[in-house]
């Protein structure tokens, strides 16, 4: 992990967080979709809430394998902890009609979206 953000974008990474989320964020006409990987993790240590201010919170926690006495570790790159992100959601987001889905290790949350209403136009009839 990098001590040094990074402003091209590169993953988030940060030193005192050793199990960051990364997530991927994309806009569809339709909706909101919100992509995590979290391989290795089950539905059930995921928690996906919306808060009162339109804030999308994705949170759980990975459990630090445990260990035996006799075995010897090599090497152990894996992290674990508690995760957390939070996303300021706009204004045309349906919040009451969030879905969440995990396949293969990957969270997709999708957010969908008020349709635009098209501004009424009215033609104005010139005299003169």
């Amino acid at each position: 992990m990098s001590l040094i953000p990074s402003f091209f974008g590169g993953r988030r990474s940060n030193a005192f967080d050793p199990f960051s989320l990364d997530v991927d964020w994309k806009e569809t006409p339709e909706a909101h979709v919100f992509k995590a990987d979290l391989p290795g993790l089950k539905k059930e240590e995921v928690k996906v809430e919306i808060e009162d201010d339109r804030v999308l919170q994705i949170s759980g926690e990975r459990n630090v394998e445990k260990e035996d006495k006799n075995d010897k570790w090599h090497r152990v790159e894996r992290s674990s902890g508690k995760f957390m992100r939070r996303f300021r959601l706009p204004e045309n987001a349906k919040v009451d009609q969030v879905k969440a889905s995990m396949e293969n290790g990957v969270l997709t949350v999708t957010v969908p979206k008020e349709e635009v209403k098209k501004p009424e136009v009215k033609a104005i009839e010139i005299y003169g």
